[in-house]
């Protein structure tokens, strides 16, 4: 049974890592994919190739950009189903050590994208449509080596939250994911030895795949999560139980 046939979607950060997982599965599942990247367009054509849909270049912390995108989008479609706000950018350092350029850049990206996104998504979203933000367990468990991407994340829980009260009256469902360790590029420093004391760390044993996320994300996307709003999922393996 395919869960969004029929269903538009846009998807940001879609060329690689959790993105790209998220657009294969909702494709799988008969949707029309926006395949949104900045940089890396051979990944995102690599996407396209495998799931049709649009390619949308856009950098989400620039507003003009975004508001092309959107459009482009739909001239192509005629309208938005659904919304996953997963673009992000994470850059490993201490507080003290950390430039305010850095922090900017960070929170216009990871956060301040989300709105862009959303202010000019959301007046073109039908009734009943689904939005989605990917968080991470940063936001709920805090970081040494990270605080600028645990606030930006952890702020995206209060968009998230925020938007489900207002957009209930439409009955549009706005929830969250909020990842753990996930295998993608964002440890690919980590050595084998990193990764054998993470998982186990890991209750279930294992680092989680981006396939995982998708598979949380393709049930908020769907008739199946009609009834939640406002809440955040946690797909980390058991890593952080609250």
């Amino acid at each position: 049974m395919k869960l969004l046939e029929g269903k538009k979607a846009i998807v940001t950060g879609a060329s690689r890592g959790i993105g790209r997982a998220i657009a294969l599965k909702f494709a799988e599942h008969g949707a029309f994919v926006g395949i949104n990247y900045f940089k890396s367009r051979e990944k995102a054509e690599e996407v396209k190739n495998k799931v049709g849909g649009m390619l949308l270049e856009a950098d989400v912390s620039d507003e003009d950009e975004v508001e092309k995108m959107v459009n482009d989008f739909l001239d192509n479609t005629g309208g938005i189903d659904i919304l996953v706000n997963n673009a992000g950018i994470y850059h490993r350092s201490s507080f003290i050590e950390m430039k305010s350029e850095q922090w900017d850049r960070i929170m216009n990206v990871n956060l301040k994208g989300c709105y862009n996104v959303c202010k000019h998504s959301i007046p073109h979203m039908s009734d009943g449509g689904k939005i989605i933000f990917i968080s991470s367990q940063l936001a709920l468990k805090g970081s040494s080596h990270g605080a600028d991407y645990a606030a930006s994340k952890a702020g995206i829980l209060g968009l998230m939250r925020s938007l489900a009260l207002e957009l209930a009256p439409r009955r549009i469902n706005v929830n969250a994911v909020a990842p753990g360790t996930i295998d993608t590029d964002i440890i690919g420093g980590y050595t084998s030895e990193q990764r054998k004391e993470r998982e186990m760390q890991i209750p279930l044993g294992r680092l989680g795949r981006p396939e995982d996320v998708a598979d949380a994300c393709l049930f908020l996307a769907s008739e199946l999560s009609n009834y939640i709003t406002g809440e955040n999922i946690n797909v980390n393996g058991g890593l952080y139980i609250h």
